[in-house]
């Protein structure tokens, strides 16, 4: 009568130790459990503001775009016929914006610039004698010519007298000018 006792049956101690350790690991995977648990909730608790919050923020830049556009439609003026009445009173309203913003001696010269007789003196001027073309071609001549004149002068021991740029750049200009209306009186673009 060989009777086998089992491990639990030989040592009552080992059997209370397995239950302890079984039941620990329980709370252990339970404590674990809700530990996830919490954690999603966080996260999830975060996700939702972090939503709430790019919704409050995409709100606000729409509220601002309506503002914009509001503020936009408001400011621009109706549709009107350009007239030379409606031209100077857009011209006076953009100088006195501009000219608040000048110190006093900038706002003084503006004055001065824009007067009428100064604009249209300037205006003949720049399409009659001070064409660009003519002035480039001036200063290229006054700076080869002069040059050339300089060393020639230096070689042969000939003082200058200082006027040489001058009519340098005179010439130049004479040509400049005698090429530049040549070509507008055969292509007639200025």
């Amino acid at each position: 009568m060989a009777e086998r006792l089992t491990s639990s049956e030989k040592n009552p101690e080992a059997n209370e130790l397995t239950e302890a350790s079984q039941a620990a690991n329980e709370r252990l995977r339970e404590d674990r459990e809700r530990a996830v648990d919490r954690l999603k909730e966080t996260e999830d608790s975060k996700a939702e503001q972090a939503r709430e919050n790019i919704d409050k923020a995409i709100e606000t830049k729409d509220r601002e775009k309506t503002n914009e556009t509001e503020a936009t439609t408001e400011r621009q003026p109706k549709r009107q016929l350009r007239t030379k009445k409606t031209l100077d009173a857009s011209f006076k309203t953009q100088m006195k914006d501009a000219r608040r913003e000048m110190s006093a001696p900038s706002r003084a010269f503006s004055k001065l610039i824009h007067n009428k007789a100064v604009e249209k003196t300037s205006e003949a001027i720049g399409s009659t004698v001070a064409r660009p073309n003519a002035i480039l071609s001036g200063s290229i001549a006054a700076f080869i010519l002069t040059a050339g004149l300089y060393f020639w002068a230096k070689y042969v021991g000939y003082p200058l007298s200082g006027f040489e740029t001058i009519g340098a750049f005179i010439i130049g200009w004479l040509v400049g000018m005698i090429i530049d209306f040549t070509r507008i009186m055969f292509t007639g673009k200025s």
